[in-house]
C-alpha cells in the first residue's frame, strides 16, 4: 500500500529537502503544503499517513494548525521540524498533539527512524517511492530557510538568557537600496526615541553590518525581567544592550556561518545611540554601500511589550561568495 506524506513548511526549500530525505525504499505519495490552511484542507480531502509540520508559517502557524486538527479530531501522527528550537517550543507542540520535535536541517537517518517509529504500515518495499511534486527554487527560498534557521538559534539564547519564550514572526529579506533601508528602519521604530547597537562581521570575504533596535520601553522592561542591580554600579541600560547584542548578533552568525561552513569574526558592538531619535540612529551608521541585502528579524517576548529587532545588512560584492557556500542547498538528486 502506498503511504500518505504530507509535509508542511511555507520555505520551497525546506519542504524539498525533506521530500528528498525520505527512505528510498518506501513507496509513498509525497504532499506538500505551505501553511496550516493548505494542510487542512488536504487533510480533509484524503487520508494522510504521516505528516511534517514547520512552525513559523503565514495565514495559520504550526501551533495553530495542531490546535485545529485537536479541534477536528483528526489523529494523523504530527512530527514538527522546525528552526524554533527553545525548550517551550517543543514543550507546546507536543502538549497539542505532535508525536515528536526534530530541529531544523533534519537528517536522512532521522526521517527514516520517524517513518519506522510512527508508521505500522510503512516496511521496505521493492516499488521505487513517488516523486513529490517539483518546486523550482530562487535564491530568496534559500536565503529564506538558512535566516529561519539561524533566527530559531538566535532566539533559543535569548530565550534561555532570559528565562522566557520568544516568538519568531516570518523573517523579512530584501535587497534595499540605502534609502530604502533608511525607510525600513524609521518603519520598525516603536516610539520616537530608540537604542540603537551596530556590530561589524566578516568571514571569507562576505562581510556586513548587523544592527539591533529596541525601544525606550523595551529596554526598561526587559532591565526589570532580568533583575539588573540597582546600586548604580552599572550604566544597567548600556549593559543590557551589549548584551542582548551579542547574544542574538552572534548566535544569528552561528548559525548563518554553520549552514554555510563559514566563520564569521565580528567587531565590538558600536553604540550608535541610547534615547535617540531614529534619524541619529541612521546617522550614526557608517556603512558606505549603495545596495544591500538586508535580513530582518524581530523577536517578541512572550507575556510582555518587549520587541527587539535585528538587522543584517550584507554588501552587494558578497552576495556571489555567499551564493556558493549556499550552493549545496540547490543541488538536484
Amino acid at each position: 500500500m502506498t503511504t500518505q506524506i504530507l509535509i508542511t513548511d511555507d520555505s520551497a526549500l525546506a519542504r524539498k529537502q525533506l521530500a528528498r530525505t525520505l527512505p528510498d525504499d518506501l513507496d509513498a505519495d509525497v504532499h506538500f503544503a505551505e501553511n496550516g490552511n493548505v494542510a487542512l484542507d488536504v487533510l480533509s480531502s484524503q487520508p494522510i499517513d504521516i505528516m511534517f509540520l514547520d512552525l513559523t508559517m503565514p495565514e495559520l502557524d504550526g501551533y495553530q494548525t495542531l490546535e485545529a486538527m485537536q479541534e477536528a479530531g483528526m489523529t494523523v501522527p504530527v512530527v514538527v521540524v522546525s528552526g524554533d528550537i527553545q525548550p517551550l517550543a517543543q514543550q507546546q507542540v507536543l502538549e497539542r498533539g505532535a508525536k515528536d520535535f526534530v530541529k531544523k536541517p533534519i537528517s536522512r537517518e532521522r526521517v527514516d527512524a520517524l517513518i519506522k517509529a510512527y508508521l505500522s504500515t510503512a516496511s521496505a518495499s521493492e516499488t521505487k517511492r513517488s516523486h513529490a511534486p517539483t518546486e523550482k527554487l530562487s535564491r530568496r527560498d534559500i536565503y529564506m530557510e538558512v535566516v529561519n534557521i539561524a533566527m530559531g538559534q538566535a532566539a533559543d539564547k535569548l530565550a534561555r538568557h532570559c528565562g522566557v519564550f520568544v516568538h519568531m514572526p516570518l523573517p523579512q529579506v530584501n535587497v534595499f537600496e540605502v534609502t530604502e533601508l533608511t525607510m525600513t528602519i524609521r518603519h520598525l521604530a516603536q516610539s520616537n526615541t530608540m537604542n540603537g547597537v551596530c556590530q561589524g562581521f566578516s568571514g571569507e570575504g562576505i562581510a556586513g553590518e548587523a544592527l539591533m533596535l529596541i525601544s525606550d520601553s523595551s529596554i526598561t522592561e526587559m532591565v526589570k525581567l532580568l533583575d539588573y542591580p540597582e546600586d548604580g554600579s552599572v550604566d544597567n541600560e548600556l549593559e543590557l544592550l551589549v548584551d542582548i547584542s551579542n547574544i542574538l548578533i552572534s548566535a544569528f552568525l552561528k548559525g548563518l556561518g554553520d549552514q554555510g561552513a563559514l566563520e564569521f569574526s565580528q567587531s565590538y558592538p558600536a553604540l550608535l545611540g541610547q534615547h535617540a531619535e531614529v534619524d541619529q540612529l541612521i546617522a550614526a551608521m557608517k556603512g558606505s554601500w549603495k545596495r544591500t541585502v538586508t535580513i530582518e528579524v524581530s523577536y517578541q517576548i512572550d507575556g510582555t511589550d518587549i520587541k527587539c529587532d535585528l538587522l543584517l545588512l550584507l554588501l552587494d560584492e558578497s552576495l556571489p561568495l555567499l551564493d556558493a557556500k549556499l550552493a549545496y542547498l540547490m543541488d538536484e538528486e
